[in-house]
């Protein structure tokens, strides 16, 4: 049988996105479940914090209730960060909460859609091929 993992205060923060006292103030109101290590630190259920990733995601600003039907269910709502074009293509960085996300795209559609630093815009992503890894595991991590 496999064990759920938990994760530090401070890893899940990581993974939300968030600060250290935002996950702490989570656990306090009961929005997390945690427990101590054998180490005597707090922890958070990885079950949990995965369903409040979710609860966030569902949360999170963007063109969702626009009544427009999409297939692509990867949706990373940001700020512009860098806008290199040339004569046919331009190349678009957004920062995405952790995460930074570039597209290829005419010139033309980004000069359309005003995207320069500091602008926010959304990606869709829709991919056919997705791969998915794991870390090593931690030393003194159950399994």
């Amino acid at each position: 049988m496999r064990l759920v993992p938990h994760y530090r205060i401070s890893e899940a923060a990581g993974l939300l996105g968030v600060s250290d006292d935002t996950v702490r103030r989570w656990v306090d109101d009961g929005q997390l479940a945690s427990s101590v290590d054998a180490a005597g630190r707090k922890v958070v259920d990885g079950a949990s914090l995965a369903r409040h990733a979710q609860d966030l995601a569902g949360r999170a600003p963007g063109p969702a209730g626009d009544g427009v039907g999409r297939s692509a269910r990867n949706r990373f709502t940001g700020l512009v960060t860098r806008v290199v074009a040339d004569g046919v293509m331009a190349q678009v960085e957004l920062q995405c909460g952790p995460f930074r996300v570039v597209s290829l795209m005419s010139s033309e559609a980004a000069e359309e859609l005003a995207l320069e630093p500091g602008s926010l815009a959304t990606a869709v992503v829709k991919a056919t091929n997705v791969i998915v890894e794991t870390p090593p595991a931690r030393s003194g991590a159950r399994s």
